[in-house]
């Protein structure tokens, strides 16, 4: 595979696990980026071909990247929500709950 196409696979791999929002895969594709990129770069300077596909691979990170910070701001507000409601869903798990006192069965 040409380094082109090579780059453009990592670029995809990124964009399509970021837009799935699979967090698993998208860890995967970053922890292997950099040691993909080295073992290309270690065969020939970039031509302006490569370059620009390198450039399309920094905005699928930047775009990953940014999906990421959506989901992560979605759920510190999930967070939030739920610790200033706490006393309410403490007391509706507490109101469910049957009285264990003393019962014989």
């Amino acid at each position: 595979m040409d380094r082109t196409r090579a780059i453009d696979s990592l670029a995809k791999a990124l964009a399509d696990a970021g837009a799935s929002a699979d967090w698993e895969l998208l860890a995967r594709a970053t922890r292997e980026l950099g040691p993909q990129l080295q073992v290309l770069a270690a065969t020939a300077p970039w031509s302006s071909a490569e370059r620009a596909a390198l450039g399309r691979l920094r905005s699928a990170h930047d775009g990953a990247a940014g999906q990421v910070a959506a989901a992560s701001g979605q759920l510190q507000a999930r967070l939030d929500d739920m610790r200033v409601n706490k006393e309410g869903w403490m007391a509706y798990a507490l109101a469910g709950e049957p009285d264990s006192g003393n019962t014989t069965t």
